[in-house]
């Protein structure tokens, strides 16, 4: 039994490392952009990015979650990820050359009408204003604003894993 415990145990932690080492990339194409980009040591957060398992174990749900939107008669799109790229244009265009995301490195992810605003910002810098400024982007049902003023401190978001 112990045998088959630790057995377990070994392919479970194999599995983690060998998945932590496997390429990730945008599987579905999510809307993923750097909005603004003056703090240099601002870590760049995982955004969509995924590995192959993880996308594919991620399917069924993003169907699921997708198409509720429509069921619940809250969209006209028959799936809420297909409002996404409007909604990445039209953040792009409402914070092009905006003075307030000065001293800011902030990246943009957009997943089934939800946005995440995720970096670096001094720590005067008005999140309340930037979520109510994105919540009233057409469309967007949520916002997650993850800011830290402290680029090299524990950060309120995931990134890559440092490589070794």
């Amino acid at each position: 039994m112990l045998a088959g415990c630790l057995a377990t145990s070994a392919s479970a932690y194999a599995q983690t490392a060998s998945d932590a080492q496997a390429p990730r990339k945008n599987w579905y194409n999510d809307p993923f952009f750097a909005l603004s980009s003056a703090v240099s040591a601002c870590p760049m957060p995982l955004g969509p990015l995924m590995t192959q398992a993880e996308a594919e174990d991620d399917a069924h749900y993003r169907v699921e979650r997708g198409t509720t939107c429509w069921l619940a008669h809250k969209c006209s799109k028959p799936n809420s990820y297909l409002y996404d790229a409007d909604i990445a244009t039209a953040i792009r265009e409402r914070f092009k050359g905006d003075a307030s995301l000065a001293n800011t490195s902030l990246w943009i992810t957009v997943q089934r009408r939800f946005v995440y605003a995720e970096g670096c910002a001094s720590t005067s810098f008005d999140q309340a204003a930037l979520q109510r400024r994105l919540e009233a982007i057409p469309d967007v049902e949520q916002v997650f604003v993850r800011v830290t003023a402290d680029p090299r401190g524990a950060l309120p978001y995931k990134t890559l894993a440092p490589s070794n």
